[in-house]
């Protein structure tokens, strides 16, 4: 986690070089963005943010602009990234959003978008943005964002909830008349929540994917492997299939969208025909994991099969493993999987990720849920028989792609900046990409 201290900003100040080169950042343009997120919890949207906050506020002083964003929070409470956030130059407002307090909403949503002088905001509430944008109709600014993240079960799910179910059509309805651009973590996604309907024809619609830092995932297999190994007191011969996602996240009926009980199916297959076979999970979610703790003991595998909760060190365990399993039910996009295609790992997906995630098809391979999960160790073996990729050449390769941070950072800047009276140099000098091209 990135930490900036008062003490370590009170020296970049003394120091004469900085302060000229601060004179200089202060006066640039200034583009100024309001992100709206209900908390900034462990979500893959709130991991992105703050590695764009990280991406502006270390690239200030070679941008031909500022970029200041505040963050509106409309689950009302704090959260992991909220410290981190602040430090990085960012106003954090709390403002509970719900029936009941819409009144006190409206009035401080009102305020806040007036005295901040926005040039775009940027609300990651799908549906619910369009409410967002009514209540501040007269105060918003020029470029309107709303985007999708989650898999379209998230509002499917309310479809037995009448109320909930009339409120987001509305809302989506709102967004047709209100926003003026709506993005989404893949073309995909963007069609199922509807997007495609004619009454969004006059806005600017398409897939903004959320970057993140490549450079955490360039390391060396061998020294990983060994190291991972070595921690969970395995022999360097084993091949570890790895599953990364949250463990409590229902799907329809009960189902769990990352279907972590059918992964442990599949390592268990795989296991019977080479024992070399070793799994990790990791993901947050106590009770599922206790559930899988107790299979994964019924057979006898507890030597083989570890879950390892929530974890910071993804990135090293990426380079360390042979294999990344992600048989999602539904996904916005799947940034594990690009992820894992930074460190160089093989990744065998479910077929109904979508195909947007796929930076270097030679190493991600999909199979069909439909398929028993004997089929999908046999295909994991054979992932596991092929050539060990270039890990450099993979992370290049993402790092060139829209997937990279700095990539990510200058198509926003290019779409904030669309309708700014600022006439920001976009050029080689920071932003490239015209913001039309989402």
């Amino acid at each position: 986690m990135v930490t900036v201290t008062s003490e370590t900003l009170a020296a970049h100040r003394l120091d004469p070089a900085v302060a000229s080169l601060d004179a200089a950042v202060a006066g640039k343009p200034e583009l100024r963005v309001l992100q709206v997120f209900s908390v900034l919890g462990m979500g893959g949207a709130e991991t992105w943010l703050m590695a764009l906050l990280k991406y502006f506020h270390e690239n200030e002083h070679s941008l031909p602009f500022r970029v200041r964003m505040d963050i509106c929070l409309t689950g009302g409470s704090a959260a992991v990234f909220d410290q981190e956030a602040r430090a990085l130059g960012a106003q954090v407002f709390y403002i509970h959003y719900t029936r009941k307090t819409l009144i006190q909403f409206t009035r401080a949503f009102r305020k806040i978008l007036k005295n901040g002088q926005y040039d775009a905001i940027h609300d990651h509430q799908d549906y619910s943005s369009g409410w967002h944008f009514l209540f501040g109709w007269g105060c918003l600014p020029p470029v309107r964002i709303a985007h999708v993240h989650n898999p379209f079960f998230c509002i499917a799910a309310h479809d037995a909830n009448t109320a909930r179910r009339l409120t987001l059509s509305a809302g989506k309805r709102l967004l047709s008349s209100l926003a003026t651009h709506i993005a989404g973590t893949s073309r995909e996604i963007l069609g199922k929540y509807g997007f495609d309907d004619p009454s969004f024809k006059q806005l600017d619609i398409g897939a903004t994917h959320c970057g993140f830092d490549v450079s955490r995932y360039r390391g060396s297999y061998q020294e990983n492997h060994r190291d991972v190994c070595d921690e969970f007191g395995w022999n360097e011969s084993s091949k570890i299939l790895l599953f990364v996602g949250r463990l409590d996240t229902t799907f329809g009926e009960g189902s769990n969208q990352k279907n972590p009980f059918f992964a442990l199916e599949v390592a268990r297959a795989a296991m019977a025909l080479d024992l070399d076979i070793r799994m990790l999970i990791a993901g947050g979610g106590e009770d599922v994991g206790n559930a899988l703790k107790d299979r994964v003991k019924s057979w006898g595998l507890e030597a083989k099969i570890r879950l390892i909760g929530v974890r910071r060190d993804i990135p090293r365990l990426m380079m360390g493993s042979d294999l990344l399993l992600f048989p999602s039910l539904e996904e916005g996009l799947g940034m594990v999987a690009v992820e894992a295609q930074a460190a160089g790992l093989h990744v065998l997906a479910a077929d109904v990720v979508p195909h947007e995630c796929v930076v270097l098809p030679e190493i991600v391979c999909f199979q069909s849920l439909n398929t028993p999960a004997a089929s999908w160790a046999s295909e994991a073996l054979r992932l596991l028989k092929l050539p060990k990729p270039d890990p450099l050449v993979c992370n290049r390769s993402v790092e060139e792609s829209a997937f990279s941070i700095e990539n990510s950072a200058r198509k926003l800047a290019a779409l904030y900046s669309a309708k700014s009276s600022l006439n920001l140099n976009l050029t080689d000098g920071g932003i490239s990409e015209h913001p039309a091209a989402i």
